[in-house]
Parts: C-alpha cells; sequence; structure tokens
C-alpha cells in the first residue's frame, strides 16, 4: 500500500524559511508523479502548489513561482519543497499527493495527511 509522509511544518515570521519533506512508500514498480497541495483555513478547496514528475520536470502556482523549490530524490523516495520568503497568505495545510502512471494497475493517486505551515507577520 503507498503512503505518503509529510514533514517540516511549523510557525514562522514573514519573510522566513521552511523546508517540507515528502517520503513515499509502496511504490514497487510504478513511476509516479508527486505534488504540493494546500488548504488554508476554513477553506475546502485545495491549491495546486507545485509539482514535479519522476524525471525532474517542475510546474508552480503563480502564486509561489520564484519563492518556492521542489525536488524530489528518487532513490530515497522523498520529495522536498523549499519555501523562502514565506508570506501571512502562504498559511495553510499542506499536503503531499502522488499519481501513478503507466498504466491501469499503476493510476492511482494517494495524498498524505499533510503539515501545518503558520507564517506570522
Amino acid at each position: 500500500e503507498v503512503q505518503l509522509v509529510e514533514s517540516g511544518g511549523g510557525l514562522v515570521q514573514d519573510g522566513g524559511s521552511l523546508r517540507l519533506s515528502c517520503a513515499a512508500s509502496g511504490y514497487s514498480y510504478c513511476r509516479y508523479d508527486l505534488m504540493w497541495y494546500r488548504q488554508t483555513p476554513g477553506s475546502k478547496v485545495y491549491e495546486f502548489v507545485s509539482g514535479i514528475d519522476p524525471d525532474g520536470s517542475t510546474s508552480y502556482a503563480d502564486s509561489v513561482k520564484g519563492r518556492f523549490a521542489i525536488s524530489r530524490d528518487n532513490a530515497k523516495s522523498m520529495m522536498y519543497l523549499q519555501m523562502n520568503n514565506l508570506k501571512p497568505e502562504d498559511t495553510a495545510m499542506y499536503s503531499c499527493k502522488s499519481r501513478g502512471r503507466g498504466g491501469a494497475r499503476c493510476e492511482y493517486e494517494y495524498w498524505g495527511q499533510g503539515t501545518q505551515v503558520t507564517v506570522s507577520s
């Protein structure tokens, strides 16, 4: 069974930095995309933040371009999100999501439990 576990959230001041991590386990032969989403307090919407494919191609939401950097270490089954110049509007629960590739046996999506990021002004 695929599991995703996030870590690295916390409280930081406006302009500060945090590095989030997502540990993926349970993928035996499927390649998979990894993404970060966030959900603000009181919202039911998950906002796309950033994504990275198995070969390292990345994408970002306009709101975080130039401030956040996503990366992955396939050998360690890890994904990271370096967040710099954080703003109060970045305050949210950040969740890791995976999406398998390579046919019907792989094309499932999984979510982690999330890690809270709070940016104080």
